[in-house]
């Protein structure tokens, strides 16, 4: 067996873990079979406990922009663990992320470190009704916030219909402040803000969708959503988990050129530690706790450790602007290529990239939303998530999730994850 270990692992992980995985996706239940366990990770490669090495296009699900075990990285974890891992109380390095990612991201005055991405989502929102005193916030089928209430939601009988949960724990209370709209559809944002009149406090979305595959923008659509949010007195949320940092220096808000009044951020702030953060300008973070009415708090929240590994990899991004270039480059390498051998295989496909973003739908519609993203063949996705591990790619076990490519991946790499698509479809 090649995963021999990994499933005896996972055999024993079941017993004491609900489902073995401390994250659903990880579970291996779109794709079949049982999870791979990682071991060790360094660069462009991870390393599994039966001793296979795989090159790496998850990235712990998009922070690792500078590749695995970073040594700046590393060494600032490192040193700042022989100070004491956890304060409770305010420290400098705080304030030196906070001035630096202030500086890189357009439109932002201020942030609030916290432990997660949905965490920032879940305060993002909260600020966001503090903020406008209204309930209603609109979000999109298939973006993913993170596994708050508000965001557990599935659409009801039509467009301008209340969302109703697609969680058991989730309250139609809840719910019924959530409504649905289908993302790069501007019209279904236009109806909810109709039949819901100055009720709507805020619109949250993934200004690149990474959770239904890679979704980019279509023209005007995020433009759009900027006018409606004017004019109706809205606040517009980028949640920005995936793409701040990844897709630019400032993020999303700075390769589209569309600000968002409120901007969540996930784990790149913390160099792959758990962290997460959410920023405004000031007079909307001034609704925040302590100086505000509006109450968030989290006891290891800015923790040094994460504080440090986020200071380490901001600077060198900050530092050396060419890697923005350089991963977009070596993403557009790897879709060129896979158009190539795909084509030529004959298999029906659409590729998304945007940025150092991308992935394979195997369906010949245009993926725009999460209903097209439906569309796709599962069967083909499940044959070549098997086939590119077995040849040493790892790719998400998920046909709806993004790819993210480091700047630690070589051509060599690449070269050889086009081969392994050309081998495996082939043979179809």
């Amino acid at each position: 067996m090649l995963y021999q270990r990994s499933s005896q692992l996972f055999q024993e992980a079941k017993k004491y873990i609900p489902g073995g995985v401390n994250s659903p996706v990880r579970a291996f239940s779109a794709v079949g079979g049982d999870p791979i366990f990682i071991k060790e990770a360094k660069g462009a490669y991870i390393y599994d406990e039966d001793g296979r090495e795989y090159i790496d296009y998850i990235n712990s699900w998009g922070p690792m922009i500078l590749g695995h075990a970073h040594q700046p990285v590393i060494d600032a974890i490192i040193e700042k663990t022989k100070k004491g891992t956890s304060f409770g109380t305010p420290t400098e390095i705080e304030t030196q992320i906070a001035k630096l990612a202030t500086t890189m991201v357009p439109n932002i005055d201020q942030i609030r470190m916290v432990n997660s991405g949905t965490e920032a989502c879940m305060s993002a929102v909260r600020l966001a009704r503090g903020f406008t005193g209204k309930d209603k916030i609109i979000k999109f089928a298939g973006c993913y916030h993170g596994h708050s209430d508000s965001f557990l939601i599935q659409a009801g009988s039509g467009a301008v219909t209340f969302g109703t949960p697609n969680s058991p724990g989730v309250t139609k209370g809840t719910a019924k402040d959530t409504l649905l709209a289908q993302f790069n559809n501007l019209l279904s944002v236009e109806e909810l803000i109709a039949a819901n009149k100055n009720e709507i406090a805020c619109i949250i979305l993934e200004p690149v969708a990474g959770n239904m595959g890679c979704i980019p923008p279509q023209e005007d659509f995020l433009e759009g959503l900027r006018e409606l949010c004017n004019e109706h007195d809205i606040l517009l949320i980028f949640d920005e988990v995936m793409t701040g940092f990844r897709q630019a220096e400032g993020g999303a808000q700075q390769r589209l050129n569309v600000n968002a009044d409120i901007v969540a951020f996930g784990k790149v702030i913390g160099g792959g530690l758990p962290v997460g953060a959410f920023a405004a300008r000031k007079e909307i973070m001034d609704y925040l706790a302590p100086i505000g009415p509006v109450y968030q708090a989290g006891t290891l929240s800015g923790n040094p450790l994460a504080m440090a590994a986020g200071l380490a990899m901001l600077t060198e991004l900050h530092d050396h602007p060419e890697i923005f270039k350089s991963i977009d480059e070596k993403t557009i390498y790897l879709k060129e290529g896979l158009d190539k051998v795909l084509t030529k295989n004959g298999v029906a496909f659409t590729i998304n990239q945007i940025g150092s973003m991308i992935s394979v739908h195997f369906s010949e519609t245009p993926v725009v939303d999460f209903e097209s993203a439906a569309l796709g063949n599962n069967e083909y996705f499940k044959k070549f998530f098997h086939g590119m591990l077995e040849e040493g790619i790892y790719i998400a076990p998920s046909a709806f999730e993004t790819w993210f490519i480091s700047e630690a991946l070589s051509y060599t790499d690449l070269d050889k994850t086009i081969a392994a698509a050309d081998k495996i479809t082939a043979a179809w």
